[in-house]
């Protein structure tokens, strides 16, 4: 199983997220997922830059390959522009770039005034935006008039020899059906086997898939556990709530309802090898090819140290 480190851009500013990026290098890690916000999920995160600038960084700073986890190509950014984003990406990275893709949030993707589409017409409109990104990628003027979107001689000049892969993020069947059709690889945050076999069993056969988790690196486990409540109450949000609810003021407002001994349940929290090495072997008996890695709070040189230490040699 390969073991990568997740970018958090919600989080982290630009610096420290390359600083992050180089550290991950040097302990082992190898790869890196990085997430893909217009707004965090909570104000006390913080953050949130703009990815396509740090991808471009990253491949400056580091030489780990990078997928991102994941970019919604079908409202905020039209899937032409964001093909285009890629192919640089994938230029820089010197072929080391996977686009992972998703149907997205309201949180990101409803900031310019459109209606946010039923949980079938997202699936459908994110379908027709991986159609249009590989015409980009493969022909030389596109024209493409679909049900969603429009594209009129438009030609991708700055492309790689191969166009990046497309890995395509699933939770429920509808998407995970999707990830199988036309995904080059399928992209998850939980240790789901039943997931990950259908994936396959519905054409994804032995394409990679991907998955990852959140750590909060402390002195204790009550520590890790405090900080992932102030950072991320809206990992114990349930249900669809995290892809309807429009801003960060709504999830606070709803992970008021979480209580901090529910971190310990999503989070790796405190200082353990064993509990990291544990949650990464639920990964693989679940079947997933690669697990990444995010940490929250300020200790991030202790889980890379801890990493290096006694995880990565122990799996290894």
């Amino acid at each position: 199983m390969k073991i990568g480190y997740f970018l958090s851009c919600e989080e982290y500013t630009p610096a420290e997220l390359l600083e992050q990026a180089r550290s991950a290098e040097r302990a082992g890690f190898e790869a890196l997922w990085i997430s893909d916000h217009y707004h965090p999920w909570t104000d006390a995160q913080g953050q949130s830059p703009f990815v396509w600038s740090l991808i471009g960084a990253l491949s400056q700073v580091c030489s780990l390959p990078v997928t991102t986890a994941v970019t919604c190509p079908t409202m905020r950014i039209h899937p032409a522009v964001v093909a285009q984003a890629a192919a640089t990406s994938a230029v820089l990275h010197e072929g080391r770039f996977v686009l992972g893709v998703g149907s997205g949030e309201a949180l990101n993707e409803h900031i310019l005034g459109a209606a946010w589409p039923q949980a079938d017409v997202r699936l459908e409109m994110l379908e027709e935006a991986v159609e249009v990104m590989r015409k980009l990628w493969r022909d030389t003027f596109v024209n493409h008039h679909g049900r969603h979107y429009t594209v009129e001689n438009a030609r991708i000049y700055t492309r790689p020899d191969t166009p990046p892969p497309v890995y395509v993020s699933g939770f429920g069947p509808k998407s995970v059906d999707l990830a199988a059709r036309v995904g080059d690889g399928f992209v998850c945050t939980m240790p789901d086997a039943d997931l990950v076999r259908r994936f396959r069993d519905n054409g994804g056969g032995d394409k990679p898939c991907q998955a990852g988790f959140k750590a909060a690196y402390a002195d204790s486990e009550d520590e890790g556990a405090r900080i992932a409540y102030e950072k991320w109450p809206n990992a114990g949000v349930p249900g669809e709530l995290s892809q309807v609810l429009p801003s960060p003021r709504h999830f606070e407002q709803a992970g008021q309802l979480v209580q901090p001994e529910m971190m310990k349940k999503s989070f790796v929290c405190g200082n353990s090898a064993d509990a990291h090495l544990e949650m990464i072997e639920q990964y693989a008996k679940a079947g997933f090819d690669e697990v990444y890695v995010a940490n929250t709070g300020p200790h991030h040189q202790g889980l890379f140290d801890l990493y290096q230490r006694e995880v990565l040699p122990r799996l290894r």
